[in-house]
């Protein structure tokens, strides 16, 4: 089975930067696509970044030009690094396994593997 161990994330004021890190143990297939998501309270769940096993990437425009996601294969990690951050970032982050998966989509049904969630808080 799939595990993730999420590390990173915490208090920051706005225009700060964190990066979080996303560690997966026992994939079965070669291919996989590691997705971040994230919930705010009172709001629905949405997806962040995600990069597949050819290091294609898809980014929520809420995204796009502030944050980089990558991975390390050897390592089996996969990092979400956070620039300009702003309050209506703050969020719990999850990262996600699509375990044999080949499409960079943000649909969270096509994950079935979940991270354990850590806290990002921007202050303003």
């Amino acid at each position: 089975e799939v595990q993730l161990v999420q590390s990173g994330g915490g208090l920051v004021q706005a225009g700060g930067s964190l990066r979080l890190s996303c560690k997966a143990y026992g994939f079965t297939f070669d291919d996989y696509v590691i997705g971040w998501f994230r919930q705010a309270p009172g709001r629905e769940r949405e997806g962040v970044a995600c990069i597949t096993t050819n290091d294609d990437i898809t980014y929520a425009d809420s995204a796009k030009g502030r944050f980089t996601i990558s991975s390390h294969n050897a390592k089996m990690t996969v990092y979400l690094e956070m620039n300009s951050l702003k309050p209506e970032d703050t969020a719990i982050y999850y990262c996600a396994a699509d375990n044999g998966g080949v499409v960079a989509s943000l649909d969270a049904w096509r994950y079935n593997n979940w991270g354990q969630g850590t806290q990002v808080t921007v202050s303003s």
